[in-house]
């Protein structure tokens, strides 16, 4: 056990001290969502005011219905984007080196799964400082601040194990934007980040709101939006659960040297 919390806590530092030497991952990080924030937002600012439905006990501004979601976008985007690193480290040897550890070879994956949400969460955070600035400020401090802790580490898990799965897949740095688009923004419009269910359905985008209603994301924005508001989220924590346990085991048997990723490069033209 002290082994593998050395190795664990290894990744984790690695990772971290690799983020704090990239000065601009942070910045590009938050532009994103605070574009979305500033801009989208404002214009939008009243959409639901005359709308109360759950979690909220009266009408809201746009931006804070937004930033739940703004949040997921964060949490999506950081994710999505280990991916990329676990390809990078893969391609340079460095995630060979790792994988030959002697630990179970799901433990380094969980450790890197753990060293993604860590930095996830940072982001998360450093955004939601930001928007309070920007005069969107959530009720994240009370009695239900450790719901809020639990859903957003949750997506975070979530989210990072889907890119971990992704990682099996991306053989070539240059597939990476292309699978990306077909994964990010689906996940993302096709959910209630940016609208509410009803909206969906009431505007007559049935299969929008049929891929809305089964996106995994969908329920980690409404996991986290209703714990702000100490509020039941449904089947939602264990929906994202649930997509968290399995993305992590088909992730962890595609990296199975018999099996999954050790077994494609093995054939003729396979990437190195």
């Amino acid at each position: 056990m002290r082994h593998a919390m050395q190795a664990l806590w290894a990744i984790v530092h690695r990772e971290l001290m690799k983020f704090v030497r990239q000065y601009g991952r942070l910045a590009s990080a938050l532009v994103r969502p605070l574009l979305w924030l500033a801009v989208f937002a404002a214009g939008f600012r009243n959409v639901f005011g005359m709308a109360i439905n759950e979690p909220y006990d009266t009408y809201i501004p746009y931006d804070i219905y937004i930033a739940p979601g703004l949040i997921g976008m964060v949490l999506l985007f950081n994710g999505m984007q280990s991916s990329l690193a676990m390809v990078y480290d893969r391609e340079m040897g460095l995630m060979r080196l790792l994988l030959t550890a002697p630990l179970p070879r799901w433990w380094v994956l969980f450790a890197k799964l753990c060293a993604t949400a860590v930095l996830s969460l940072g982001q998360a955070l450093a955004f939601v400082l930001i928007a309070a600035l920007l005069g969107t400020t959530l009720p994240l401090w009370g009695p239900q601040t450790p719901a809020v802790l639990l859903a957003a580490v949750s997506a975070a898990l979530m989210l990072g194990a889907l890119g971990l799965l992704l990682s099996v897949h991306i053989r070539q740095l240059e597939n990476f934007a292309g699978t990306m688009n077909f994964v990010i923004f689906p996940m993302y419009f096709m959910s209630t980040a940016l609208y509410p269910l009803w909206k969906l359905e009431e505007s007559g985008a049935e299969w929008v709101w049929w891929i809305a209603r089964f996106n995994p994301f969908t329920h980690a924005v409404e996991w986290l939006r209703f714990a702000i508001y100490g509020k039941d989220a449904g089947d939602s924590p264990w929906i994202v659960l649930g997509t968290l346990a399995l993305c992590f085991a088909l992730a962890a048997w595609g990296y199975d040297p018999q099996r999954g990723f050790g077994a494609l490069t093995k054939r003729p033209g396979g990437a190195a």
